[in-house]
């Protein structure tokens, strides 16, 4: 028989550093965007089987999924949109994932997983404020 239960490659709770937000302002409105992890590098963005949270994302114009943001890509990716607010486990590398970003609030900026560049800060500039 055949089952329509809704399945979960999930293994459960991962060990995630949250420390990144400077404040819950923002974290009640986030966007809920969808993550095309072939976009994303195993060894820098989840070598523990897992994206951590406040990974900075971008969207690709063509699809309108995000990925990693990148100053220097030319698909779109290279306009900073926000962060991964919630670590989301990785079971495929072509898998798609549905995740919230924030796009507005306080971000201490010392302790993101991947370093946010000048060109990122003016992106987000009004939206979310580093410190």
């Amino acid at each position: 028989m055949v089952s329509i239960a809704p399945q979960s490659s999930d293994p459960g709770w991962v060990t995630d550093d949250p420390s990144w937000l400077g404040s819950a302002h923002g974290t009640d409105a986030t966007e809920t965007v969808t993550l095309d992890v072939s976009l994303f590098d195993a060894e820098t963005h989840y070598p523990d089987g897992y994206l951590p949270s406040g990974l900075n994302l971008a969207q690709v114009t063509t699809t309108g999924l995000f990925g990693p943001y990148d100053n220097a890509a030319t698909d779109g990716r290279g306009t900073f949109e926000g962060h991964l607010v919630a670590p989301r486990h990785v079971a495929s590398a072509t898998q798609r994932i549905a995740a919230g970003m924030l796009t507005h609030g306080r971000v201490v900026e010392a302790n993101l997983p991947v370093p946010i560049d000048a060109s990122g800060k003016t992106d987000a500039a009004g939206r979310i404020r580093y410190v």
